[in-house]
């Protein structure tokens, strides 16, 4: 396609990446603050069995909408759940490709696959269990939907061609809203510790920026972005 369509993001005459310009600088910092968090969160959890004092003040908090919110919870879990992650991203991908939007198909399912594969590979190396030996730090519920919203809000940013402000707005508050979401259910279910959900959070911000980075450059020299 060789005109811009009505949202298309072109600079320099190619369609732009699928991490905008704008928001460049600030989800670079933000992602290398998360990653520095994983690391100092896992080594303060690292081989407990047991909530530790913020757990147990921010779990009290949580839990208090247990009895009214379960269904709402258990709603929320059923996404990050084999079949409730294949429908939002087969949904999302299959919406990229009628787009004739390659690179965002590829950020979904790269984005999401990385962040949920860092929380499989982090869990056993920081030995953090919950309910007598199961690993739990970090969420990979957390990390899944928080990865999901933050390449959703990413790819709305450059098709809506917001600036610098909106955009960062945009991306960073559907990650926050997300994974407080989920982070959320995790607690009141009873699956997760706070610590956990956080540390799901934090890996999902630190994954997509480098995911985001990786897959423009491969699709920039591959020419995958042209629609």
């Amino acid at each position: 396609m060789s005109g811009a369509g009505p949202g298309s993001v072109r600079d320099g005459g190619a369609v732009s990446g699928v991490v905008p310009a704008a928001v460049r600088g600030a989800l670079g910092a933000a992602g290398a603050l998360a990653a520095l968090a994983v690391v100092v969160l896992g080594l303060w959890v690292g081989g407990d069995g047991v909530p530790g004092r913020a757990d147990v003040w921010a779990g009290g908090v949580l839990d208090a909408t247990a009895p009214s919110w379960r269904t709402a919870a258990e709603a929320t879990d059923f996404l990050g759940e084999p079949l409730g992650a294949v429908v939002l991203v087969g949904g999302t991908v299959t919406g990229c490709l009628l787009l004739r939007w390659p690179r965002a198909a590829a950020l979904v399912v790269a984005a999401v696959g990385t962040a949920v594969a860092a929380t499989t590979l982090l869990k056993p190396v920081v030995g953090r269990t919950i309910h007598g030996g199961y690993l739990a730090f970090p969420s990979g519920h957390t990390a899944f939907l928080t990865a999901f919203a933050l390449v959703v809000a990413l790819l709305a940013t450059g098709r809506l061609g917001l600036g610098r402000p909106a955009g960062t707005a945009l991306v960073l508050g559907a990650g926050l809203a997300a994974g407080a979401a989920m982070g959320w259910a995790q607690v009141v279910l009873d699956a997760h510790y706070p610590t956990d959900v956080l540390g799901g959070w934090c890996t999902a911000l630190a994954v997509v920026p480098a995911v985001g980075w990786a897959v423009d450059r491969v699709a920039g020299a591959a020419r995958w972005g042209r629609r």
